[in-house]
């Protein structure tokens, strides 16, 4: 399989594990975080943690900063930009009634005329 080079895929695919989606979350509900943090949250090990925020890293989804001996986290807010306009971008196509699209009432269909 053919890795995926566009920036707007690795945003996406980087969200698209548990654990890093439980860094994200973290990370935007304070202004930074120590790496020594997220294995409370994420109930893993330290070697899991430094891999997952090193994807995050290289998809543009957080900054670091080295203080001593540790390492403190941030979520870059260009990367929720780009996230928002990416789902922003999406339709659910042209004027359909959201009931339709939760499934809670059979969509409208037209009958020929006879």
């Amino acid at each position: 399989m053919k890795r995926a080079t566009d920036p707007d895929i690795l945003l996406l695919q980087a969200t698209a594990d548990p654990t890093r989606l439980s860094i994200l979350r973290q990370l935007s509900a304070e202004v930074e975080v120590c790496a020594c943090d997220f294995t409370d949250c994420c109930d893993i090990g330290q070697p899991t943690v430094s891999h997952h925020l090193k994807v995050l890293r290289s998809a543009g989804w957080v900054t670091s900063e080295r203080r001593g001996t540790w390492i403190y986290y941030s979520i870059r807010p260009e990367a929720v930009i780009r996230f928002r306009e990416l789902a922003g971008a999406l339709s659910a196509g042209p004027a359909r009634p959201a009931a339709v699209l939760t499934g809670k009432v059979a969509p409208l269909t037209v009958r020929p005329a006879n």
